[in-house]
């Protein structure tokens, strides 16, 4: 039996932006230490400012594709559940993430990701309708849910395996 392959991995990691932003931290505590020692101050100044970095990249969600499951930050859902994915860029994924946002969709969206990806569930008893995933590949992770997709189904039609 063939073990499937991550198909699709990708850290929702926060913005150049976020992480410069963040980082300014680190010199504020320094300030803070200064008159008590200027070099426990710069030491403990460069260590806070590097664990708020470290924090925010090692706390961020992870979308990923592999063996069949669909993972976006803890949640998790076989692909089987799955409709087809559109992929959203530009103005179309403002809208999608706006006023074309269904309040039943469940969300892992987050600032200074543009992509986006919306995939519909086809599990009637589920009372979430949609999953909207920001990605900075949409086009990647649509195409890796569909190939899982197809695996999946393609193992479901085939002849069940004798041991």
């Amino acid at each position: 039996m063939q073990k499937q392959r991550t198909e699709y991995r990708e850290r929702l990691t926060p913005s150049l932006l976020i992480l410069v932003s963040a980082a300014v931290v680190g010199p504020m505590a320094a300030l803070v230490l200064a008159p008590l020692d200027p070099t426990l101050a710069l030491i403990a100044g460069a260590a806070v400012g590097a664990l708020i970095i470290a924090a925010l990249v090692a706390l961020s969600p992870v979308v990923e594709v592999r063996e069949g499951v669909l993972r976006a930050g803890r949640a998790r859902i076989g692909v089987e559940w799955l409709g087809a994915p559109v992929a959203f860029l530009g103005d179309e994924a403002r809208n999608a993430r706006g006023p074309g946002l269904d309040r039943d969709s469940w969300l892992v969206i987050r600032g200074g990701i543009d992509g986006l990806v919306v995939v519909p569930l086809e599990d009637p008893d589920d009372p979430v309708v949609s999953w909207v995933i920001s990605t900075r590949t949409p086009d990647r992770l649509a195409a890796a849910i569909n190939r899982a997709r197809d695996y999946a189904q393609s193992r479901q039609m085939s002849p069940t395996e004798s041991s």
